[in-house]
Order: C-alpha cells, then structure tokens, then sequence
C-alpha cells in the first residue's frame, strides 16, 4: 500500500477488538517511527507503551481523577486554545456531530455523550496504550517534530493492519498521569495513542471526516 493510500485509509478508531497486540508489534512500530523528521536532530520525543496490568492501573488511574474532577485538570496546555475562531469552530463541532449521529445519540441524550467521552480514558477497548511525553523547556518546533513521529507509527501501524486513535483527551489527567508515571518535574504528557485492531462492526468506525479542499488552505504563487 502506498503512502498515500495510508494517508487516506488511516482514521481515528474508537472501538477495538480485544485481540491481544504483541510487544515486539509494537517494538517494531516505534522502531520505524524512530526515523521520522526532527529539526536539529534534536528527536524530542520520550514514549510510554502500557499494556495489560499497566494498561489497566492507567484507566483505574483516570477514572478515580475524574471521578474527583468530572471537569478534568486545568492546565497550561489546553487541548483546543479558548475561544477558537472560524473556520475551526465549525470543522470540530461538525466532526462531533457526525459522530454522535452516525452513533444515534441525539444532542439532549447528555449521559450517553458523556459516556462516550470517558471511553478515551479506557483506550476506546485497545488493548495497548502509547503516551508521548516531551520536556517542558521544548518549544512549538520540538512539539511539531514529535507530531511527525505520530503520524510515522500511524502510519506504520495502518501498515501493519492494526489502527490507532490519537488521544489528546488524556491532557485532562495529565497531572495525576505526570504522578502515575512518577515523571521528573520537567516532563509532561502530551497525549496518549490507543493501539490495536479495530471492530469492523462498530458502526463508529465507519466515520470518516470530512477535509478542506486543497482550494481552500493553499494558497500557489508562481515565479
């Protein structure tokens, strides 16, 4: 399959099988995504693969945060910036509500949105969790260079028929998941990727987003 054909097949799965993934699979992911871009060379990512009993302390982890906090962990890194402008507004409250649709859970149906919103906080049923930390003295090039490697064990991963969900709903427990993982003070969790082979009959997984028209976020000027 050709990059663009992953590019193109790759989705965020929010429902998996629980078919076991083995750790040499995922070795062998974070060895091809060992060589993605970094400025510098300066490679600013750390990961933490939790599988089995240490995939499940991390959900009994999350679950106890936000029993306590139903609101999540303030921090300095909000997941979307406050306030967020057109044409992004629309982009993400359209993707929300296709899903739900596609979902049957209608807008006033609150409990069944929520719960499925807590279900990030158990991989969505993926047997193996990955978390991307990164220093904090890192600055928005380093950040960018480890979304490269994301995308690189994605698409490894599409490669490899197996499916992944980038989860940056994890953010809302990054301090309690900072103390779980017993982090120095200057490393930070950015988000965590669920990992495994994907329900072919869990109607979720058949959402697929809509992009932007080339036309519409490039702009080409000739000589």
């Amino acid at each position: 399959m050709s990059v663009v054909e992953l590019l193109k097949k790759r989705i965020s799965v929010r429902a998996f099988l629980d078919t076991p993934v083995p750790e040499q699979s995922v070795r062998d992911l974070l060895e091809a995504a060992r060589w993605s871009p970094s400025g510098g060379n300066v490679q600013p990512w750390k990961v933490i693969v939790v599988g089995g009993a240490a995939r499940d302390a991390v959900i009994a982890t999350a679950a106890a945060a936000l029993q306590r906090n139903p609101q999540g962990e303030a921090g300095d890194y909000p997941i979307y910036p406050p306030g967020l402008q057109e044409p992004y507004r629309s982009r993400r409250a359209q993707m929300g509500e296709d899903m739900y649709t596609l979902m049957g859970i209608p807008r006033e149906d609150k409990a069944a949105r929520l719960q499925t919103l807590t279900r990030n906080f158990q991989f969505f049923g993926a047997p193996v969790g990955i978390f991307m930390v990164i220093d904090r003295s890192m600055g928005h090039g380093q950040w960018a260079h480890m979304g490269m490697f994301m995308q690189s064990l994605a698409l490894a991963a599409e490669e490899q028929g197996l499916a992944t969900c980038m989860q940056e709903a994890w953010a809302m427990v990054r301090d309690t998941l900072h103390g779980h993982f017993e982090l120095p003070a200057e490393e930070m969790v950015y988000c965590g990727i669920a990992l495994g082979y994907a329900d072919p009959d869990a109607v979720v997984n058949s959402l697929r987003t809509a992009r932007a028209p080339v036309e519409e976020f490039a702009e080409f000027r000739w000589g």
